[in-house]
């Protein structure tokens, strides 16, 4: 299909940044998968002896067909599935037409419903998403962020409250900030564990266990989740309550806000000439104005971000719900995981693309705080108090407030007050400049713990 003529720009627009993301999100991954999960069952049970053993041939078999998985396989699955109009059961005819079991074919899907294979497959998709690109994409991020905190440390910039100048902070340890908040959120999803079932219709193991009583299913059925590397939901309704997703969702919705929060700011401080960003001489910013180089990555990062977010939050709430025992209002709902995902993916690869062109304008914020010297307020304010004078901070308030004035009003003060030495001597010191106090620290001990974190 002419990408042009997708519905969805992840499919048109985006694809050609998100198109090898179909390796998780797929109908086709989803397929693949769910065929990988049923042999990989098929063979465990292969293992008791309960069923008539299969032959050496059809064991290899099955293995070739699990790790050879392609388009006509594909094609051939969505075939039955349109005669018989059920997608996991047709993946389950498939096989057996495809390994010609004849009876010991009654091992393949033994005592399962379809949200047994579904909850492994997706969960499957999801944790190779995660290890695969979702991690190793926050790592890029994160570290360039600390790249960039490590070169801007010292470089002092006014700080804003409510939009207005505020006492002086560093570039660095603004960026440090945001590596401070990611890596909270990223060590929790490196260290984070799915969950799965594999316990029939009502979760009780009960097909399994008419046909085979003295058989110890629960154990099968924890060794086999296990090893897939999950953790084991043991007490489930047909379905697997999606508690874990939700936890994955929720986690990766809140990555994405800190991140969105990143790109606020930055945009803000691009607004104000603070930061900068280099250009390709190729690019256009506006159709009418060639000067303009606009943030278009952070922007575009935010709208990504918030589109996943509405999805992602919406399915950590929906997907944890169920009548009763089950019913199929999840169904369509999990096949557009992968829109959420790709639409993160995006933003955080826009993010890291205008994280790339950024660049600090040092002379402006030396300009900007040269021209401040009102920021020093608060640190003749808090001098005074310790120098146990009467109402400091009303007294510069009245000096200060609302007004452009220059460092002299510091002398006024001296000359007002009959202070020590010292105090005289720490006012007079004073420098917008250079008064950061213990930022640089700050950043440098964030930057350290990060690199610990993800080296």
């Amino acid at each position: 299909m002419n990408p042009g003529k997708a519905i969805s720009p992840l499919d048109g627009r985006y694809r050609a940044k998100v198109a090898h993301l179909s390796s998780y999100f797929s109908e086709y991954a989803l397929v693949k998968k769910r065929c990988e999960v049923e042999i990989k069952y098929l063979l465990e049970l292969n293992k008791t002896n309960l069923f008539r053993k299969l032959p050496e041939e059809k064991v290899v078999l099955a293995r070739k067909v699990s790790e050879h998985f392609n388009e006509k396989d594909y094609s051939r699955i969505k075939e039955i599935e349109k005669e018989i109009n059920h997608d996991v059961k047709a993946c389950e005819y498939f096989l057996k037409e495809k390994l010609s079991l004849d009876r010991v074919e009654n091992m393949i899907h033994f005592g399962l419903t379809s949200e047994d294979i579904n909850n492994l497959a997706y969960t499957s998709l999801f944790k190779e998403f995660l290890e695969n690109e979702h991690l190793p994409i926050l790592r890029t991020l994160l570290l360039k962020l600390i790249q960039l905190a490590e070169k801007w440390k010292k470089i002092a910039m006014p700080a804003r409250t409510h939009g207005q100048k505020a006492s002086p902070t560093t570039a660095g340890k603004e960026i440090a900030v945001f590596i401070s908040r990611l890596l909270r959120y990223y060590e929790k999803l490196d260290n984070f564990r799915f969950q799965a079932k594999l316990n029939g219709a009502t979760g009780n193991f009960s097909a399994m266990e008419v046909a085979f009583p003295s058989f110890d299913w629960c154990t099968f059925s924890i060794k086999f989740i296990e090893n897939m590397d999950f953790d084991v939901n043991l007490a489930t309704t047909q379905i697997e309550d999606h508690d874990a997703w939700a936890d994955y969702f929720n986690i990766a919705a809140q990555i994405n806000n800190i991140i969105l929060d990143m790109n606020r700011d930055i945009w803000l401080y691009i607004s104000h000439e603070l930061f900068l960003q280099r250009s390709r001489s190729a690019d256009v910013g506006s159709s009418t104005m060639p000067h303009k180089i606009n943030p278009i990555n952070f922007e575009n990062s935010e709208g990504n971000i918030m589109l996943a977010n509405c999805l992602l939050r919406f399915m950590a709430d929906m997907l944890c719900t169920s009548r009763m025992q089950r019913d199929l209002s999840d169904s369509t709902v999990e096949r557009n995981i992968g829109v959420a995902f790709s639409h993160t993916y995006l933003a955080l690869d826009q993010t890291l693309q205008g994280l790339q062109k950024l660049k600090i304008n040092q002379e402006k914020c030396k300009q900007d705080l040269k021209n401040s010297p009102e920021l020093l307020a608060e640190p003749v304010q808090s001098i005074l108090r310790s120098a146990d004078v009467n109402k400091p901070y009303e007294m510069v308030k009245l000096m200060t407030r609302g007004k452009k004035i220059g460092k002299d009003f510091i002398e006024e003060l001296i000359s007002r007050l009959n202070l020590k030495k010292r105090y005289v001597k720490k006012l007079r010191s004073l420098s917008v400049d250079e008064y950061t106090g213990k930022a640089t620290k700050i950043c440098e001990e964030i930057i350290a713990k990060a690199k610990e974190k993800i080296r």
